[in-house]
């Protein structure tokens, strides 16, 4: 059994059992139970009624979030020339190409994100085992292989986030830290919701997303009531 500080207790305690809070109400008592000392970031997980085994049922995107998420993302680009010029005047931390491709094959993956101009993709696929696993290879659906990479790259550092359901059907993204107003976090968390409903595969059936739970960094999980998608700053719970 995992141990749990008495913070975290308590602040589990703050918990209605069964209740399902309403998106404001769940970030309002997620800042109220974080037990970190340090401005810890907060969570969204969601449990999609799809099937990830099958391709056309696979739920993946991006989403620019109205305020940001609170951290800045280290940017990695695969690029030459013109663009890898345009992607350091960006702000990208790192830019190259073979000398940065063989970096990264012996282990180093100390960023956040990698973007990749689409001439280059032959060698950076060869990063396949380690960057697959952490979600980092460069993929044309979330705009991270363009030819454009100033605009990748302030993207990403701007808030952008990135979303994939696992093996398990389950979505998991950040939608700032704690310090932000509650206003704040709706306002990323409904960004996110929206694009997430956009993306509902026509073949899934049933109900889409079947469980949503708001949490900190080391915080408990605040179960949220998956029906409420509209007026979300203004719909809270009776205290």
């Amino acid at each position: 059994m995992a141990f749990r500080s008495k913070a975290y207790k308590d602040g589990a305690a703050k918990i209605e059992d069964g209740r399902l809070y309403s998106p404001l109400d769940a970030v309002r008592l997620a800042q109220k139970t974080s037990p970190s000392k340090f401005d810890a970031s907060v969570e969204v997980a969601m449990r999609l009624g799809v099937d990830p085994r099958k391709a056309d049922q696979m739920v993946r995107g991006t989403v620019n979030l109205p305020n940001g998420t609170g951290k800045t993302a280290r940017v990695i680009v695969f690029a030459t020339g013109p663009q890898a010029d345009a992607a350091r005047e960006a702000g990208a931390d790192e830019v190259g190409d073979d000398e940065l491709i063989e970096k990264v094959a012996g282990g180093w993956t100390d960023f956040d994100a990698a973007v990749a101009t689409p001439n280059l993709m032959g060698k950076v696929g060869r990063l396949g085992r380690v960057l697959g696993p952490r979600g980092l290879m460069p993929n044309p659906k979330t705009g991270t292989v363009t030819m454009d990479t100033a605009k990748a790259v302030s993207d990403i550092k701007g808030g952008k986030i990135e979303f994939r359901t696992d093996r398990a059907a389950n979505l998991h993204y950040i939608i700032g830290k704690v310090s932000f107003t509650d206003e704040q976090l709706v306002q990323n968390y409904v960004a996110a919701l929206e694009e997430i409903l956009r993306l509902k595969p026509a073949s899934s059936k049933g109900r889409y997303i079947t469980k949503i739970t708001v949490s900190t960094t080391m915080g408990p999980g605040i179960p949220v009531d998956v029906n409420r998608t509209r007026n979300l700053l203004e719909d809270t719970d009776e205290s």
